[in-house]
């Protein structure tokens, strides 16, 4: 089993930069590899979106509403990967969930971590 562990949210006021941080562990030498990895958001009342993917070896794909002030990023070697936020709006308030797409001994499943609180506000 693939745990996500997510850090990094918080409360901050428009303009402002956040950094969230993924990481995949699992009983030693369970992953075999980490295809791809992102980050996916839910305002209330609405449905939960991706924001920002990364493939192993690919190139980042980000929803157009952050696009130029969200950068992801993956330590493909400790199994990270990180969000930094920049210029932040009221409207990226919501829960951010770290999603990833892991091989272990059960084959390719999809995890999805806890979920960490970013907040827009003055």
């Amino acid at each position: 089993q693939v745990q996500l562990v997510e850090s990094g949210g918080g409360l901050v006021q428009p303009g402002g930069s956040l950094k969230l941080s993924c990481a995949a562990t699992a009983a030693t030498g369970s992953i075999f590899s980490i295809p791809a990895m992102g980050w996916y958001r839910q305002a209330p009342g609405k449905q939960r979106e991706l924001v920002a993917a990364l493939t192993t070896g690919g190139s980042p794909n980000y929803a157009d509403s952050i696009k130029s002030r969200f950068t992801i990023s993956r330590d493909n070697a400790k199994n990270t990967v990180s969000l930094q936020m920049n210029n932040l709006k009221p409207e990226d308030t919501a829960v951010y969930y770290c999603n990833a797409a892991a091989r272990t001994l059960r084959g390719l499943g999809v995890y999805w971590g806890q979920g960490t609180q970013v907040t827009v506000s003055s």
